[in-house]
């Protein structure tokens, strides 16, 4: 079974122009998500997805491989869908670029339910949602099946707490991994109904039937979003 990490990255975020490119702790983030991917066993090799020149180059400058796209897919999971096109590989795990600190351990979990089930065509992660959180329509939340299938992707909170022994609310964590013919596949699918309302790509693969389990992990990695992210993850680069 062969495994590959792909990191889609563009130049274009409003919040953080050039966010891949900028600097954490004497390297640039996209090279700092590398190196976590790496570090992942059972991983074989990790590429970069980009439409960008730039990025390209700073990718090959660390050793790295790039694999150039279109500019104008809509989401990362078409970027990758692209970039995967051109791979000889059984499962592909998309990796965010914004991510630096995630952890090896958390790849690893999210291959398992792919690893031990041959008939999922995509699995993801989940943690429990910080209390702080809740409420924050930006920290998405996840119900899952007994048996750790999503049953939906919200916004919102849920499940409601309606009684004082409710279960916990958990977070969705956006690293997920796919069996390569189902990654193909997906770009096809017509946008649904529920993806729209929420504006979750996930619940497109939930609506038209197909199943992603979740495997639980102890917390989020901190993603860089705002340039108060960025001052923070290079205060824990700093630090060690």
């Amino acid at each position: 079974m062969k495994v590959i990490a792909i990191i889609p990255a563009r130049l274009a975020a409003t919040r953080l122009p050039d966010k891949p490119l900028l600097e954490i702790a004497g390297q640039p983030m996209i090279q700092r998500v590398w190196e976590r991917a790496r570090q992942a066993a059972g991983v074989e090799a990790v590429y970069v997805a980009t439409p960008d020149d730039r990025i390209r180059d700073a990718v090959e400058a660390f050793g790295g491989i790039a694999l150039m796209t279109a500019h104008e897919h809509r989401s990362g999971t078409d970027r990758l869908a692209e970039a995967a096109a051109e791979i000889d590989a059984d499962i592909i795990v998309n990796i965010q670029g914004d991510e630096p600190l995630i952890e090896a351990v958390a790849i690893e979990r999210a291959l398992e339910p792919l690893l031990a089930d041959s008939g999922l065509p995509m699995s993801s992660l989940m943690c429990p949602c910080p209390e702080e959180e809740l409420d924050n329509p930006a920290t998405v939340k996840v119900v899952a099946a007994l048996n750790g299938d999503a049953l939906y992707f919200s916004r919102a909170r849920i499940p409601f707490p309606r009684s004082a022994d409710s279960s916990r609310v958990m977070q969705h964590i956006g690293l997920y991994a796919y069996r390569l013919d189902f990654l193909l596949d997906f770009p096809k699918l017509s946008p649904t109904p529920l993806e729209k309302a929420e504006s979750l790509e996930q619940l497109r693969a939930l609506e038209h039937g197909y199943r992603i389990r979740m495997a639980e992990v102890e917390r989020a990695p901190l993603s860089v979003d705002t340039p108060e992210d960025l001052v923070k993850v290079r205060a824990i680069f700093a630090d060690n």
